[in-house]
Parts: structure tokens; sequence; C-alpha cells
């Protein structure tokens, strides 16, 4: 019988994160690419926005979207989410 080495591994059940700690705590400092939305290709189906799990994409005028940068981590998936390849991710400056 093989031993489990995680036997003795003690894991919490649930977040370390307090509720609403990311509305404090601006994440997007080691953002590598960022998300940089094209307007005249976008149709306004606001999937960056539902798919984005940093919320930080927010719709902000007639059916346009834009990335709050502070909270954006660059993960990507806003593009990927994006059915007309409206949104490039772009190298972060430094």
């Amino acid at each position: 019988m093989v031993k489990d080495p995680y036997e003795n591994l003690k894991i919490t059940q649930g977040a370390v994160a307090e509720p609403c700690t990311t509305l404090v705590n601006k994440t997007g400092s080691w953002r590598e690419f960022k998300p940089v939305i094209d307007h005249d290709k976008c149709i306004g189906c606001g999937n960056c926005e539902k798919f984005c799990p940093d919320m930080a994409v927010k719709e902000v005028e007639d059916g346009r979207f834009e990335v709050d940068l502070d909270y954006c981590k660059g993960c990507e998936i806003c593009a990927e989410e994006c059915p007309v390849d409206a949104i490039e991710m772009v190298k972060e400056a430094k």
C-alpha cells in the first residue's frame, strides 16, 4: 500500500479572502497583457462583462464596454469569449 503524502495536510474549506476585497485591492498591477476593445467591431453582446472573473469589464454607454485596468489581471477570458474578435490582448508597457 502506498502512503498518501498529503494525509497530514490540513486544508480549510472556503475562500481565504474577505467578501468584496477585490473592490479594495487593485489587482491589475501584475498583468502582462491588457485587453483593448475595438469599439467598431464590438456588437455589444456583453460576453466580456459576463465572463470576466474580476468584474473588470463594465458597460458604460450605448452598449459600449470598457475595461477597468486597476482590476484586470490580463487573463484573456474576455478576448476568448468575444464572438467577433473585437478584443485584442496587447503587451503591457511597464
